[in-house]
C-alpha cells in the first residue's frame, strides 16, 4: 500500500457562531485543524492520503473520523479513552475580524507519539507534511514531529513543514528554538512573510530590515543554504512567492469576494503540494495554490469550500456573481 501524501497532527472541532459569543446564538459544527484542512484540500485534488492523529472517546472525536473518511482520507488514528478531543469556539466578532478560544491542553491530540508515526509510515507515503502547530502542542508531540522530519528525510520522502506560528500556543522565541534545526529536514518549506524568521536566524533581530524584501530573500537564502529546496511565502491578499535556487517566482492572489479567512493559508498548501505531486513547475504550483486559497476565502468553513480539481478552472471561467448553468 503506498499513499501520495501523508500528514499529521491534531484535528479538533470547531464550533463557531456568527456572531459575538458572548450574545449566544447557534454553534455550527466542523472540523479544524491545519493538517486535517490540508488533507481533505489534497485528497478533493485527486490524490491518496493518509492522516494520522489521536482523537478522544467521545462524539467529537467520532465526529473528525466520520468527516475525514467520507473524504476518501485514510485514518491513521489512536483513540484516547483517557482525553478529551480539542475543540475551538470561532466567533465572527465584526466582519473583518474572528476570532479563536482553543481549549485543547492535554487534548487526546497531543498525546501523539513515535509509534502512531511507525504505524502511520507503514502506508507508504511519497510526501510528508508536518506543522509546526503539532509541535508545540506537548513535548511529547514535539518529538513526534522531529521523529517524523528526521524519518521522513532518512527514507527520501518529500518533506513539507508549514511553520503555521500560533502565538496562544508559544512564543515566538519558543518557537524559533524548534522550529529553526526543525527546517533543515524540509524539502519544501512554507511560511507567511512574518513567518520567516522562526526557521532563518538573521535579520529578524534587525528591526530596520524585518519585514523587507531584502529580508526576505536572505532569509530565503540561507534556508537554501541549508537543504531547502523550496521557501514559499504566503501573503494572504497579496498572492505567494518562491524562492528556489534557480530563481524567484510571485503569483498574485485570485481576486475573489473574501468571507472566511479561516484555513486560507492551509488551502493554498493543499492546491501547491497537489501541483508537486502532479509533477508542476513553480509556476504552476503557485497558480493551483491561489486558485484553492481563493474558494477557501470566498466560502465558509476551515475546509467546506476547497475544490474539486474540476472545479479549479471555475474561478477562471466565471465571470464575478454569475451562476454555472
Amino acid at each position: 500500500m503506498t499513499v501520495d501524501l501523508l500528514t499529521l497532527g491534531e484535528a479538533m472541532v470547531s464550533l463557531r457562531s456568527a456572531g459575538p459569543l458572548s450574545a449566544g446564538g447557534s454553534l455550527a459544527m466542523h472540523v479544524a485543524g491545519a493538517e486535517s484542512n490540508v488533507a481533505v484540500g489534497v485528497a478533493r485534488l485527486g490524490h491518496s492520503v493518509a492522516w494520522a492523529g489521536v482523537v478522544g472517546a467521545d462524539p467529537h472525536g467520532e465526529f473528525i473520523l466520520r468527516q475525514l473518511r467520507s473524504e476518501g482520507i485514510a485514518v491513521q488514528h489512536r483513540v484516547d479513552a483517557g482525553r478529551a478531543t480539542g475543540v475551538m469556539f470561532l466567533e465572527r466578532r465584526t466582519a473583518d475580524i474572528s476570532r479563536a478560544y482553543y481549549y485543547r491542553a492535554g487534548s487526546a491530540g497531543s498525546t501523539i507519539s513515535r509509534e502512531d508515526v511507525d504505524r502511520a509510515f507503514a502506508a507508504g507515503p511519497r510526501a510528508l507534511h508536518l506543522t509546526g502547530i503539532t509541535a508545540a502542542l506537548s513535548p511529547e508531540a514535539r518529538r513526534t514531529v522531529e521523529y517524523a522530519a528526521a524519518r521522513g528525510a532518512a527514507e527520501g520522502l518529500l518533506v513539507s513543514l508549514d511553520v503555521n506560528y500560533r502565538s496562544k500556543l508559544w512564543s515566538r522565541d519558543e518557537a524559533r528554538a524548534v522550529l529553526t534545526p526543525l527546517a533543515r529536514h524540509a524539502v519544501v518549506l512554507i511560511a507567511s512573510d512574518d513567518e520567516l524568521g522562526l526557521v532563518a536566524a538573521g535579520p529578524e533581530a534587525d528591526a530596520a530590515r524585518a519585514g523587507t524584501d531584502a529580508a526576505e530573500l536572505a532569509m530565503a537564502a540561507e534556508l537554501l543554504d541549508r537543504g531547502v529546496r523550496e521557501v514559499v511565502v504566503k501573503r494572504g491578499a497579496a498572492g505567494a512567492g518562491v524562492h528556489t535556487a534557480a530563481g524567484r517566482w510571485e503569483a498574485p492572489a485570485v481576486r475573489v469576494t473574501s468571507i472566511d479567512t479561516v484555513g486560507a493559508g492551509d488551502a493554498f498548501t493543499a492546491g501547491y503540494l497537489s501541483a508537486l505531486l502532479d509533477g508542476g513547475d513553480v509556476a504552476a504550483r503557485l497558480q493551483r495554490g491561489t486558485l484553492a486559497g481563493a474558494f477557501a476565502v470566498s466560502t465558509a468553513g476551515d475546509c467546506e469550500g476547497l475544490p474539486s480539481a474540476a472545479e479549479l478552472a471555475l474561478l477562471a471561467a466565471t465571470p464575478d456573481g454569475s451562476t454555472q448553468r
